[in-house]
């Protein structure tokens, strides 16, 4: 992959006696034990980027365990930040530069190749004279190997320099860093203060002068020692813009759809949406309401759709797991109902802070019976936000089961985006208090769409039995064969009927070449950036994300034909061809690549990677070379 220098422009301008050097782009990681604060450094960093007018794109690094054991190689805590002069839609390969609160989690980050060859290292050098020897051998130990490895590494006296200004310099050193980072990237240290206030806008003014003081003595520092001095240049832009991540994006979702409520159990990575939602959503007449398990949150949902409006519950994979059955009583019952799975490693409790895409078939195919649900998946993290919108006005539509698809790296991630202009459209109609026309069934199936007149309580001639056995037109049980083939029929009918109103995906590059590479949700800005790079070399690629994926949009296998092959790219797996065992006849393939392959007939083939970690465009790259060179 290309070095720092490969990114340096040809301007430069001296700063004092340091050289600033102007960059198209950069990656950061600042990288702690967890408690330390790295991570919302990283988020400040972010935001002070992206207020500044860089594209930013940032990935929280998240250990397995909620409190690792401190100076752990697997306990590494912080986060990844890549700011650029353009649009940035993924965290980037390698990174640039590293601030290392401890050699361990440095080391760790290092097997785990997140770093350039040759980057910069800010090394807090205080383990350097431990008092246990041991702690001091190994600082010596790791250092001396990855400057032998080719890494640059500055030793900063970060704890020394904070004990001066603070007590517990483990609670304010992630601002001295952060003043730090600032002064190497040449941003305004006025605009830093107004982000660290507004970042502690809820302590208290002494604690929030605190860390301001920590931020300019690690900025001041930074300029008198640091030969470090780079130039991200800003993208300027008339539109008004947000920074959020896809959690907060999905809960401001929700009240601009004009839902009222939201009902959940805490499940890692999705509470902190429910958690900014309760936030907020008293504000405008919602609530949230927090159930004593997975089962009560669904049905809490379902019952109050059913009383006229519909509800949102938000879980991740196991909790969507225990909400099947209640997701089924929605679809027979015919009751809107919009299901976030914000997924996570699995299966079982799987890895709870890592990202994957493994839950794609259950939420098409979940449940027992046939159960059609329609799913959506976000591919950034503004569409978090238009995603819940959608699906909230197909489920009302269509008195259907919507489920959204997001995942730990949207979740998390934060990102620059034009700021949401509000669309009455949006919102939810009033709850339907008119009388019922005589006669009328609340399950009189149209005969094409299969859709029929949603009945509320309270209507005048609206009591009908509401059941999630078979049942016939009328709401009342049914177990004869017609009345039941009747019900399946109808509930498939609204897949067809919604597929007819979806518009042709569109083809991220030419319409016709030697291979279409197809993807679905988060990973949408690695390949579209694996393809770019591809494509200015002259290969004759493109790229194509489905956002609606039951059902599929129309159009599909006329753009496949316009290629001589196709491809997914996902993080779920799928089997491996130069494994000894696996051939044609036994392989299993990624999720998206197994519903295309059956839906259309067409050899798609499908590279996927679930090592936890949001898909490299570097990687996607090399894999999207290897299948156009046949290797």
């Amino acid at each position: 992959m290309s070095t720092v220098q490969s990114t340096r422009s040809e301007l430069s301008a001296e700063v004092g006696e340091r050289q600033v050097v102007t960059l198209t782009e950069h990656v950061v990681e600042i990288i702690s034990d967890s408690g330390e604060g790295a991570q919302r450094c990283g988020q400040s960093f972010g935001a002070i980027a992206a207020r500044t007018g860089n594209g930013v794109w940032t990935v929280e690094i998240i250990p397995a365990e909620i409190q690792p054991p401190a100076r752990s190689v697997a306990g590494a805590s912080g986060n990844r930040v890549r700011l650029g002069s353009g649009p940035i839609t993924n965290g980037g390969d390698e990174a640039d530069l590293v601030v290392a609160f401890n050699e361990q989690v440095l080391l760790g980050r290092v097997h785990a190749r997140e770093l350039k060859p040759g980057c910069t290292i800010l090394l807090e050098d205080m383990w350097r004279e431990h008092r246990d020897p041991r702690i001091a051998a190994s600082y010596a130990e790791t250092y001396d190997l990855l400057v032998a490895a080719g890494y640059r590494i500055i030793e900063v006296p970060m704890e020394r320099e904070c004990r001066t200004l603070v007590s517990d310099a483990r609670r304010g050193k992630n601002m001295y860093a952060l003043g730090m980072l600032c002064a190497i990237y040449q941003f305004d240290l006025g605009l830093a203060r107004e982000q660290v206030a507004l970042t502690f806008r809820k302590k208290t003014q002494a604690l929030i002068d605190t860390n301001v003081t920590l931020l300019t003595a690690g900025y001041e520092w930074a300029l008198a020692n640091l030969d470090l001095a780079f130039h991200v240049p800003a993208a300027p832009t008339d539109q008004r813009q947000v920074v959020t991540n896809g959690n907060t994006a999905l809960a401001l979702g929700v009240v601009a759809s004009g839902m009222e409520i939201c009902s959940m159990y805490p499940i890692t990575p999705a509470t902190s949406a429910s958690h900014y939602l309760s936030e907020i959503f008293p504000k405008v007449g919602g609530v949230v309401h927090q159930a004593e398990d997975e089962i009560a949150a669904a049905t809490f949902a379902i019952g109050a759709s059913y009383a006229g409006k519909c509800a949102v519950t938000i879980t991740s994979g196991p909790g969507y797991s225990l909400k099947q059955e209640a997701i089924g009583l929605a679809v027979m019952a015919e009751i809107p109902l919009v299901v976030v799975n914000v997924q996570r490693g699995g299966p079982s409790t799987g890895q709870p802070t890592k990202v994957e895409q493994g839950d794609l078939l259950t939420s098409i195919f979940g449940s027992h019976g046939d159960a059609p649900k329609v799913v959506i998946a976000a591919s950034s993290i503004e569409d978090c936000f238009y995603s819940i919108i959608t699906a909230r006005r197909i489920a009302e539509t269509f008195n259907t089961v919507v489920v959204v698809l997001s995942d730990a790296s949207l979740a998390t991630a934060q990102q620059p985006y034009p700021r949401p202009e509000f669309d009455p459209a949006w919102l939810a109609p009033p709850v339907d208090q008119s009388h019922v026309p005589d006669g009328l069934q609340p399950y009189a199936w149209d005969e094409t769409t299969g859709l029929s007149r949603r009945f509320t309580p309270g209507q005048p001639g609206g009591m009908y039995t509401l059941t999630g056995l078979a049942h016939d037109t009328s709401g009342s049980v049914a177990y004869d064969p017609d009345a039941n083939e009747q019900g399946l029929h109808a509930r498939s009918l609204k897949l067809a009927a919604l597929q007819k109103t979806l518009r042709p995906p569109r083809v991220h590059g030419d319409e016709s070449g030697d291979l279409l590479v197809i993807g679905w949700g988060g990973t949408r800005g690695a390949i579209e950036e694996a393809v770019d790079r591809l494509r200015a070399d002259g290969r004759e690629v493109s790229s194509l994300h489905l956002r609606f994926l039951n059902p599929l949009p129309p159009g599909l296998k006329e753009i496949m034909a316009g290629f001589d092959q196709v491809m997914t790219v996902e993080a779920n797996w799928s089997d491996r061809l130069d494994d000894p065992i696996i051939d044609e006849t036994n392989r299993r393939y990624s999720a998206l690549a197994m519903l295309l392959r059956s839906r259309y007939l067409v050899d798609v083939d499908t590279w996927s990677e679930v090592g936890g970690q949001p898909i490299k465009p570097g990687r996607v790259q090399r894999a999207i070379l290897r299948k156009l060179d046949g290797r």
